[in-house]
């Protein structure tokens, strides 16, 4: 049986080319964390959580952790729990199709309405 940890709503498989602590990271990652945010929930420094993330996106060869969640997911080092939603996602990018994408709409002018007062009408302040 394979070893996992699973974070919030990703499952990162261990023994596919991160240390622990690396894909732990990574898992945060994934969901949207800073190195501040994971620091903080790992109780250690957040230099510590950015050498361990560099040394990750080493590992995978890629420079950005957007592409390093992007790489281990394409190598199945982590998957998210919600497969259909990944997979309908994916698919949905892969088709390219125009039909698909959402036009935006002109937005509507609007008119500035001008009211006209008499003088008599406007109040007068006492000073």
């Amino acid at each position: 049986m394979e070893a996992t940890i699973i974070n919030g709503a990703w499952k990162g498989h261990l023994g596919r080319g991160l240390a622990p602590r690396e894909l732990q990271f990574l898992l945060w990652i994934a969901q949207g964390f800073t190195s501040k945010e994971i620091a903080r929930e790992a109780g250690i420094e957040a230099g510590t959580v950015k050498k361990r993330l560099t040394n990750a996106m080493f590992k995978l060869g890629v420079t950005r952790r957007t592409a390093l969640v992007a790489e281990a997911m394409k190598r199945q080092i982590i998957t998210p729990m919600c497969f259909v939603l990944a997979a309908l996602v994916a698919i949905h990018s892969m088709l390219d199709d125009e039909s698909m994408r959402r036009d935006r709409r002109v937005p509507d002018r609007r008119t500035a309405q001008v009211r006209m007062v008499r003088r008599a009408e406007c109040p007068v302040l006492a000073v």
